[in-house]
């Protein structure tokens, strides 16, 4: 059962589906979908139901001729989960609470389009309680994302994500990667390399209180986002100016980075809205 505060986005997939299950993208199999794929004779494809009288009049071999359709498939969603120590940060929002929204919204976006909703959350390695793999079962689904409310962890690294992407199927499908990407670009890449059988969506989380929203002046903490550990730091106005231009350059970095994938990411620095992602295919769209 899809929980009542969760909403769901629109997307599209983009190839056709080699799945044998019915669903709502165009497919690759012959069956009962709406889109001709061509004709062939009774003899061949035995189903009276589609015969063609013209295509049979006009056939030379005097053979009688069906009409052939292309079934309406289904596709894999899957949410990939950062739960490394930056993702434990809570500012304006808890980035893990984002998290567990947008994986709800995954869910709920599948299974409303007869979809295959899979999870793999990380951390220095991959969490089995917290991973399922594809199906239809929306019960299943949203007990596992539930799960994510109790979860905390403390100086662990994000270098799970090489481990997760040996947990998504071979067929190919949408992969939400939410992450706040703090973590080397090299192990990015590595990343975006094992996933790339599939269409990668990078989610990326950050926070104003991390780099906009700082103490004016004075003594401050700040959690290091790759070790989870506390500094200490004297805030002033230039020490502010090089938080900023430091996310700006970041920002700069990961926007060239998943352009030499084609992969365009899309930054949430707020609470989490199902029409981000709307907003999000619709422009591939166009």
């Amino acid at each position: 059962m899809i929980p009542t505060n969760v909403q769901s986005f629109f997307y599209q997939v983009p190839w056709r589906s080699a799945s044998v299950h019915t669903g709502e993208h165009l497919g690759l199999q012959r069956g009962p979908g709406d889109e001709f794929s061509k004709h062939m004779s009774l003899v061949d494809y035995p189903d009276a139901r589609r015969v063609d009288l013209r295509q049979t009049l006009r056939d030379p071999y005097e053979q009688v001729q069906v009409r052939v359709f292309k079934q309406e498939a289904s596709s894999p969603l899957y949410a990939v989960c950062d739960l490394s120590s930056s993702m434990q940060f809570v500012g304006q929002v808890s980035k893990r609470e984002t998290v567990q929204s947008v994986a709800a919204s995954i869910a709920c976006s599948a299974h409303e389009n007869s979809d295959l909703f899979g999870m793999v959350c990380y951390d220095q390695r991959v969490i089995p309680a917290l991973t399922q793999a594809p199906s239809h079962h929306a019960h299943q689904s949203f007990a596992t994302i539930a799960q994510l409310a109790a979860f905390h962890n403390h100086h662990q690294a994000s270098e799970g994500i090489i481990e997760a992407t040996g947990w998504l199927g071979q067929q190919k499908g949408l992969v939400f990667w939410i992450s706040d990407f703090h973590m080397p670009r090299s192990l990015i890449e590595r990343g975006l390399n094992g996933m790339s059988n599939h269409q990668v969506i990078p989610i990326v989380l950050w926070d104003p209180h991390e780099y906009q929203r700082l103490p004016r002046f004075g003594f401050g903490n700040m959690q290091d986002p790759e070790t989870g550990q506390q500094k200490t730091i004297f805030f002033r106005q230039a020490i502010r100016a090089q938080f900023a231009e430091q996310f700006a350059q970041r920002k700069q970095a990961l926007d060239q980075l998943f352009a030499t994938f084609e992969i365009r990411p899309l930054y949430v620095t707020g609470p989490f809205q199902a029409s981000l992602l709307s907003d999000y295919f619709e422009q591939l769209i166009h």
